[in-house]
């Protein structure tokens, strides 16, 4: 089922999960994956762009758990999507990093709140992978390919990953397999943040 909503508005939130508790009763598993960056130095960050940035990536994030957290069964898992970006001092990217820097964080204190309902709270955090967000920055195909060959560049894999790779990290944070592990960020980044 597809339930089409906007993270920067608490009501297409709340109904998105009225949809679904409808239909299946509850929650096991919430991955909160909404984002939105672009690569902007700090003298050309205008409100409206830090604004943009921070109501989608944080507050949106934010309020998604919370929204969700009625209809969390005991046993369930959250996975909130970061990026290495948190980690790294990234020229041009100090509004999108500080924001999944605020997830980053997020998942620290809730792991330590919601332990006694039996929800675990853990963060995965890409590197760079060619997805659609690269293209949501109005940047031509030529700028889009100069930046992803520089994230690149700072791989020690020398490759981009692949959108299947961040979701069977996804999902092994998701299951039983990770019944043990709560609080940790996972990165699928080919050691950019590592090394």
């Amino acid at each position: 089922m597809a339930v089409r909503a906007d993270v920067s508005k608490t009501g297409e939130i709340e109904m998105l999960f009225h949809s679904a508790v409808q239909k299946w009763g509850g929650i096991d598993i919430l991955f909160a994956n909404a984002g939105v960056g672009s690569l902007l130095p700090v003298a050309d960050v205008t409100e409206a762009h830090f604004d943009e940035v921070f109501t989608i990536n944080v507050r949106g994030l934010f309020f998604t758990i919370q929204k969700a957290l009625p209809y969390l069964k005991r046993g369930s898992a959250i996975v909130l999507n970061a990026s290495v970006a948190d980690e790294i001092g990234l020229p041009g990217a100090s509004v999108y990093s500080a924001s999944k820097a605020a997830v980053r964080s997020f998942a620290r204190t809730m792991t330590t709140e919601l332990v006694d309902q039996g929800i675990r709270v853990n963060v995965v955090s890409p590197g760079p992978v060619p997805t659609a967000i690269l293209h949501r920055n109005g940047l031509s195909q030529d700028a889009t390919d100069r930046v992803m060959s520089f994230l690149v560049s700072h791989v020690p894999m020398k490759r981009a990953g692949t959108a299947e790779e961040v979701a069977n990290a996804v999902l092994f944070l998701a299951s039983s397999d990770s019944s043990y592990v709560a609080g940790v960020e996972l990165n699928v980044d080919g050691g950019m943040g590592q090394v």
